[in-house]
This record gives C-alpha cells, sequence and structure tokens, in this order.
C-alpha cells in the first residue's frame, strides 16, 4: 500500500504507528464514503433503467382505457345497426302488408283472397316480433349510451392521470440524471485522493459483493458474511495499523465509533 501525501513533518511529529494509525483510519473513512456515494449511484442508475419501463406501464394502462371505451362504443353502434336492419324488416313487411290488403279488394276469388289474408296475419305476427326485438335493442341503446358516457369520464380521468404521472416521470428523471451527475463528481474527486492499491482492492469488492467492499465488525463477526472472525483479525482491526480484510469473504474490515 503506498501512502499518498506525506510529508516529513507529518512524520517527524508523530510515532510511526500513530501516523500509520491515522492513516489507515482516515483511509477507511475515506472508503465508507466513497462505498455512500457507489452505492447511491448505482440505486440511481438502477432507478433510471427502471423509468421506460414505468412509462411502458402507464402507456399500456391509456391504452386498455381507450380499447375499453372503443369496445363499448363499438357495441353501441351495432346496437344501432341491428334495430335499424329491425326497422327496415318491419317496414319491408308493412309495406307487402299493404300490398296484399290491396290485391284482397282486388280479387273477386274467394280462396285468393284467405290465402292472403293468412299472408297478412303472418307478416303481422312477425312485425310484433320485430317490434319486441326493437323494443329490447332500444332499452340496451339507452343503457349502453349511459355506459358510454360513464367510461368517457373515466377515460378522461385516466388519460389526465396519466398525464401527470407522465410529466412526474419525466421531472424524476431530470432530477436523478443530475442527482447522478454530481454524486458521480463526487465519486471521482474520492478516488483521485485515495491509494491506487487500496481503490482497486476496494471496486473488484464492491463490484463481487453486491454493493458491500467495507464493513463493520459486531462482536468479532463479519457482518458481510455473517461468519466469526480470528481474533488475530479482530485485534489487528482493532490497532488500526493495517487495513484488515476478512479471511471468508474477503471484505474490507473496520471497526464502528
Amino acid at each position: 500500500m503506498v501512502l499518498r501525501n506525506v510529508t516529513a513533518s507529518a512524520i517527524d511529529d508523530a510515532a510511526p504507528s500513530q501516523y500509520l494509525q491515522r492513516y489507515v483510519r482516515a483511509e477507511l473513512e475515506q472508503l465508507l464514503i466513497l462505498q455512500d456515494r457507489q452505492q447511491k449511484i448505482r440505486q440511481i442508475e438502477n432507478e433510471i433503467k427502471s423509468l421506460p419501463a414505468q412509462r411502458k406501464h402507464l402507456d399500456s394502462q391509456l391504452a386498455d382505457s381507450a380499447a375499453t371505451l372503443e369496445a363499448i362504443k363499438h357495441k353501441a353502434r351495432q346496437v344501432e345497426v341491428d334495430r335499424k336492419k329491425l326497422e327496415l324488416d318491419v317496414g319491408a313487411r308493412t309495406e307487402s302488408i299493404n300490398r296484399l290488403k290491396t290485391q284482397q279488394y282486388q280479387t273477386r276469388k274467394n280462396d285468393e283472397f284467405q290465402a292472403m289474408g293468412h299472408e297478412i296475419q303472418r307478416y303481422e305476427d312477425e312485425i310484433r316480433k320485430l317490434e319486441d326485438q326493437e323494443l329490447e335493442l332500444m332499452d340496451q341503446a339507452d343503457k349502453l349510451k349511459a355506459d358510454v358516457a360513464a367510461e368517457e369520464k373515466k377515460a378522461g380521468a385516466t388519460k389526465d392521470s396519466i398525464t401527470r404521472q407522465m410529466n412526474d416521470l419525466g421531472e424524476k428523471s431530470k432530477a436523478l440524471e443530475s442527482r447522478l451527475q454530481e454524486l458521480t463528481k463526487e465519486r471521482t474527486e474520492l478516488a483521485e485522493k485515495m491509494d491506487e492499491d487500496v481503490l482497486g482492492r476496494f471496486e473488484r469488492l464492491f463490484g463481487s459483493k453486491g454493493d458491500s467492499a467495507i464493513v463493520a465488525i459486531e462482536h468479532g463477526v463479519c457482518t458481510g458474511c455473517h461468519m466469526k472472525l480470528t481474533v488475530a483479525t479482530v485485534k489487528a482491526a482493532e490497532s488500526g495499523k493495517e487495513i484488515v480484510s476478512c479471511e471468508q469473504c474477503g471484505r474490507i474490515l473496520y471497526i464502528p465509533a
């Protein structure tokens, strides 16, 4: 480990062991600060990565809302088409009845008159059935009209809500990017002041140990892997004369204040 920024006067003013303790303690403090910054950087990077999925989810909600509204409108249009078809069918049968009645007055044959009467009766029965169906469709149309109005109101509220959420995501994205730049700058400045060997060791651990490269010793246990440490390791960490690692997981250890 290379000692950086060491002056002759500093060594003259303190015993070597005392200076080393202060140096190691300062390095550990810097590592803890660096770890905090890198943890926050990773957290923000993950948040930024999640934004597209959140936008996609909101787009999906908006599309679902529009599809639901369109489905109800389509059903309402179909009911109206079916009702008009029934109306035309009734009109066609009414014309047939009128034509048959005219023919009845013109015929002199009793059997033809009766046959036409049966036809008229059949058409009248069909008209009653068609009119009953038309009434049912009119009831459906009234209900669907109310459903369309309610769904339009709901879709409007959904669109407004999603628009607000999209705007919030946009603002959040800007804030995260700004904070990321700040933290990255802080991290770079911290790293430049650190011993290269210690920094490299920290970086490797941070990348392989799930954001926890430097951890505390509590009751003789490494809080990174939760394994019992040897007495020698604990005493070495307490002495503060060197940077100590857990013999099990390799994480850098420190004694909490």
